[in-house]
Order: C-alpha cells, then structure tokens, then sequence
C-alpha cells in the first residue's frame, strides 16, 4: 500500500518563537502506523494553551524542530497497525495524544491514547475532551482527591478545562462555585454545572465569595492563572483546604503562612504525569459521562488549519468566546 507517498496539509513548527512560528506546509508526507499505532483523519482539533507555552520553547517539553504542534483529535480512523484489534478503518474516535502532532489532516497516534467517540458528540466535541476532560478529572480526583459534599471553586471557569471541571464536580456530587470574566461567560458556567458564578473582573468578588461560602472556607479551588490568584486562594480556603495549580503565566508573591493556619495545600497538575493505568481510569469515568449525557464539551472559537497562529494569539491574549478553541479541518 503506497500511502507513505500520499501528502497533507500540516502547521510545523521550525524555531521556538511566537504565533508567527506556526507555518503551514502542504508537502507533508502522511505517516504509516506501525504495530500499535493508529492514524486518524482528523477532522478537529483542540487548541490548549500548553501549546503555546511549548512553542515559545519555555517549556519542561521541548520537541525536536521541527514539529507539529497538538494533542487532542477528533475524526475518523484511516487505518491501524498490524497489532492493533481495538480499532478498525471507519471508526470515529478522539485521542488525549499524537505521535506525529495534531495541527495536521492526519495524526498518527498510540492506540493506548485513542478512544470511540460516541455518536452523540461532534468531532468539534471530540475533539474538546482530551486535555480539558483528562486534565479536569486528575485535577479533581487524582490530585485534589475531591469528594461529593466539598464545595470546589473554579477559578477561571468558562474556557475548556474550566467548563469540564463544572460539569465533572457537579456530575459527582460537589458544590460548585465558578468565576467568569464576561456575561456570556458567566452565563454558560452556569449551564454547565456551576451552583453560582462571580465575575472575577469586579473589584469585590472575593468578598462575594467569601461571603457565599461563610466561615467554613472552600474545600478545593481549580486555579487556571495562579500567577494572579494564588495569594487570594490561599485565603478562600477551609480546614485542609487544597489549591490545585492548572495553569500560570508567571511568579507570583504568597505568604506561606496563609497555608500554616488552616494546613492548606498547594498542589501543581499536568496531565502530561499520568500513567497509562490513570488514563485508562479517567477514561473509563468519562465514557460514563458520554454515556449518561453529562459530559458535553462547548465549543468556543474554531478556526481553519490556516488561522493556528490566529488562534494562538487570542488563546493567550484572552479575546475569545467561552468554550473550547477548536482547529476544524
């Protein structure tokens, strides 16, 4: 079979820099899957904001140059490698990983890190879950080992991991409290699983907070911009209460005894630590979710394979819808 000489379209990356690092190319030869692989016809792809931290090169993951940027598919499989029985050519699937990058027509992947997409889901859906989904279950479970009856605040709530945390923790019997930057944002937090939303653009809203909650404090806060919250999560924070670190830009000063008091936690998360046995958990937890219809990724922003740098500039500079950004091809 001579698709090792077929061609795609594909974003790759030849120096660390900024968005305008990200190059279309059309000359790209499409990979052949070897014994556990699988390559997929990509039809969506997510875009986290990990990649754009790995472009500039500032990351603990440095790829070999060049490469193509990327880790959650959506689409439909074109063919598999000789060991692989858990897939066959026609089926829809996402993946939480690529081998060969996701920024692309086709993606080769590790049949471990590939899952049935059910029908009920878009491929712009599917393609919405694995960072977002994976990295808000770990967070929830894995690090901040959340339970039903704890309140947990979302800091940041209305982009992909954010959104998935809501529907997770509500999904699983917890108090949800979440924070949006705009209107529209506050509005589907609510929709997606938030008991109550703050805008944390308001000079005030940490006192609304504390206010709704009372004496007792937060049990766990999901922090996506810790450089800028950390200090007031720390204060937010109840008896053995634990902040879980998803994202941030840049140091921040805390005082340390804000955590002695109240025996608080800080705890980092990437999904990138996860065992094969974890993922195989969370997976198996959020089928489940597909399945009885709680997990429904929203989709925000969706651009053309063209547009990448576009679409990693807004991610970063903020001016983008609520939801998921998407790649759709």
């Amino acid at each position: 079979m001579a698709t090792g000489q077929k061609l795609m379209r594909a974003i790759r990356v030849f120096e660390f820099g900024g968005p305008e690092v990200l190059k279309l190319q059309s000359d790209i030869v499409v990979p052949v899957p070897k014994e556990h692989q699988v390559l997929i016809k990509v039809h969506a792809c997510g875009i986290n904001p990990v990649e754009t931290y790995i472009r500039t090169g500032t990351h603990n993951v440095k790829p070999r140059l060049p490469y193509t940027p990327g880790t959650d598919v959506a689409g439909i499989i074109e063919s598999v490698g000789d060991k692989v029985s858990a897939f066959k050519k026609g089926d829809r699937v996402f993946s939480t990983s690529t081998i060969s990058g996701a920024y692309a027509e086709y993606a080769l992947a590790a049949d471990h890190t590939v899952y049935i997409l059910p029908g009920n889901l878009d491929f712009k859906q599917g393609a919405a879950i694995g960072i977002p989904y994976f990295t808000a279950y770990r967070a929830l479970f894995h690090s901040a080992r959340a339970k039903a009856g704890e309140s947990v605040l979302v800091h940041g709530a209305s982009g992909g991991v954010g959104l998935a945390t809501c529907q997770i923790a509500r999904a699983y019997g917890l108090k949800v409290l979440g924070t949006a930057g705009t209107e529209e944002g506050q509005e589907i937090v609510l929709q997606n699983g938030a008991h109550e939303v703050f805008n944390h653009r308001e000079a005030n809203y940490i006192d609304k907070i504390k206010k709704s909650v009372g004496e007792k404090g937060i049990d766990v806060i999901i922090e996506m911009l810790a450089n800028v919250n950390l200090s007031n999560d720390l204060k937010l924070l109840s008896h053995g209460g634990r902040v879980i670190v998803v994202g941030s830009r840049g140091p921040i000063e805390i005082n340390p005894r804000d955590t002695m008091t109240k025996e608080s936690s800080i705890i980092g998360v990437t999904l990138f630590s996860s065992t094969k046995a974890e993922l195989q958990q969370f997976a198996s937890a959020l089928q489940a979710g597909m399945e009885s219809g709680w997990l429904r990724p929203v989709i925000g922003s969706q651009y053309p394979l063209e547009k990448a740098a576009q679409a990693h500039e807004d991610i970063i500079r903020g001016s983008r819808a609520a939801g998921k950004m998407v790649l759709v091809l």
